[in-house]
């Protein structure tokens, strides 16, 4: 950051008149005593005083200029002129956007459990004069107003909150600390919570309950479908009661996609042969209403 405003112009400028009062000093023997020994004067007090009456700001910066101690103007950017002994610049407000990194170590959440938590803010001055009049460092008070802000907020929240809803609290910090630092000038743009570390022993224990609940939750499905397949089940038991041939074909249908694979060999009971009755099966399915046949013609 510009801290004295010196530049090349107001540089150059003192060297001209450095060299003009140097020459005119030289060759005005005889020409009397405005030429000899006034004017040399005035241009030489012109070249030591340009140094500290022309100033600059860059394009980011603004100065805050007093005159004898009452604030004057807010200059910049680019040249400007003070009056030397008069004005004083007595701050240059940077007004890009800055970053500022902050932390809260061994910090209570609601549920009582331990955390460090690393952010970063993002800020930026978009009052110069009350960012250097209404407070005395304003980047060491931001810096001390974001560490309060993030450890209430750890206080207020629960653990499972911050490690899930981090966007929220990004917003919440955002917010409060916007507020606390408005009468400064400052804005808060953005917040970015970067870590959230938890100790080891309770990282352990949240590794196995998000296990157990895993399990319960797969138990849960499995109990689920198999549910589901004991309704069909009863479903399928009950369609069969009514109809014992629906039945017999689904034995028979059973052996066969069983005897589908090359090489097996199916030993079946004569009891069980009998009980599926094979001829009376074909006569149900020869007996059973057919579509009607077309009529012939006459």
């Amino acid at each position: 950051m510009n801290t004295s405003g010196r530049n090349a112009p107001a540089i150059v400028i003192s060297v001209v008149l450095l060299v003009a009062a140097l020459l005119i000093a030289t060759l005005s023997h005889g020409w009397g005593l405005f030429f000899a020994y006034l004017l040399p004067g005035v241009l030489m007090l012109g070249a030591a005083l340009t140094p500290v009456s022309l100033l600059m700001a860059k394009q980011w910066e603004k100065a805050v200029v007093l005159r004898f101690g009452k604030l004057h103007a807010i200059r910049g950017p680019g040249l400007f002129a003070i009056i030397p002994f008069m004005d004083a610049v007595t701050a240059w407000v940077d007004q890009r956007i800055q970053t500022t990194e902050f932390n809260a170590e061994q910090a209570l959440t609601k549920d009582t459990v331990p955390a460090n938590i690393d952010a970063i803010l993002f800020w930026q001055v978009h009052d110069a004069e009350r960012a250097a009049l209404e407070i005395t460092d304003y980047r060491s008070a931001i810096l001390r107003v974001a560490q309060t802000s993030l450890r209430e907020m750890i206080g207020s929240s629960p653990l499972s909150a911050l490690m899930s809803e981090r966007k929220l609290a990004d917003q919440q910090l955002k917010e409060e600390i916007g507020r606390k630092t408005a009468d400064w000038g400052v804005a808060a743009i953005s917040v970015e919570i970067r870590d959230v570390a938890i100790p080891s022993q309770l990282q352990d224990a949240m590794s196995r309950q998000a296990q157990a609940e895993r399990e319960k939750a797969a138990r849960v499905i499995l109990g689920s479908a198999e549910q589901e397949v004991a309704q069909k089940f009863l479903e399928a038991a009950n369609i069969y009661a009514r109809n014992p041939a629906a039945l017999q074909l689904r034995a028979m249908n059973i052996i066969y996609e069983t005897t589908k694979e090359r090489g097996a060999t199916i030993l079946i009971p004569s009891a069980m042969v009998d009980c599926m009755n094979p001829g009376g099966i074909m006569g149900l399915a020869c007996a059973a209403p057919g579509p009607p046949s077309p009529a012939l013609p006459a």
